[in-house]
């Protein structure tokens, strides 16, 4: 089970509740909240009040962040409340998230984490292995930017093409950490240590981080975004 955003016993949260608290309870929903461009600064407001004042679906709100605090892969009894729009609107900051901020930080830490005179080229091993994954993941949310989210747009026009549909998305939608998990072992077990390893040990978790943030986030698409999906193409003749 993904332990990301299950910092605490969990609690179904509900819009009375001060979204302060929710934050305070489990800090790993801050990326929920700017995903949903919702910003800080909210007082002692409730959820229902801070969605409002940033014109965010609550009810799909809600849905996202009881889903990634349960400890189970089940999908949500309220579903037919989710707002297709909001969550694709979520799902698209998430990949703008990933490619713009959050690998190209640990990137530059990689660079300045690893000394690249050694003469066992482990160094460049491990640069050579993260630009791979990131040009797989960049793939991996272009292709959904690009194809399934045009695609979804169009169904909500009521426009539905015989050459697509999410199932075809669904079977096709690949795990990309595999690169991930090879190069934690790479610097787990093969990078020389040279006496002071704190930047490299602050890179490595935030490699983990990053891991477990991309495994919600493939959740939230394979649990919520995709059956909501195929209720919305059975509506769509």
């Amino acid at each position: 089970m993904n332990s990301f955003f299950v910092m605490c016993k969990h609690k179904t949260y509900k819009p009375t509740d001060k979204m302060s608290d929710l934050i305070c309870e489990n800090y790993a929903l801050l990326q929920v909240l700017s995903r949903f461009g919702v910003s800080l600064g909210f007082g002692d407001k409730s959820v229902q009040e801070v969605c409002d004042m940033n014109g965010v679906d609550c009810p799909t709100f809600l849905i996202v962040v009881n889903f990634l605090t349960e400890e189970n892969d089940r999908m949500q009894d309220h579903l037919a409340r989710l707002s297709v729009p909001a969550l694709m609107d979520y799902l698209q900051r998430a990949h703008s998230y990933f490619l713009d901020f959050q690998l190209p930080s640990i990137r530059k830490k990689l660079i300045e984490a690893i000394d690249f005179s050694l003469s066992d080229k482990v160094s460049y091993l491990i640069l050579q292995f993260f630009d791979d994954y990131v040009g797989e993941v960049r793939k991996h949310m272009e292709y959904e930017n690009k194809q399934v989210f045009t695609y979804v747009r169009d169904l909500l026009e009521g426009k539905k093409t015989e050459e697509f549909s999410i199932g075809v998305f669904a079977r096709h939608h690949d795990q990309i950490n595999v690169k991930l998990t090879e190069l934690k072992n790479i610097i787990i077990k093969y990078y020389p240590a040279n006496g002071d390893n704190q930047l490299l040990n602050a890179t490595l978790f935030d490699i983990f981080c990053c891991e477990e943030d991309l495994a919600s986030h493939n959740r939230v698409e394979d649990y919520l975004f995709v059956p909501a999906i195929m209720e919305l193409e059975k509506g769509v003749k």
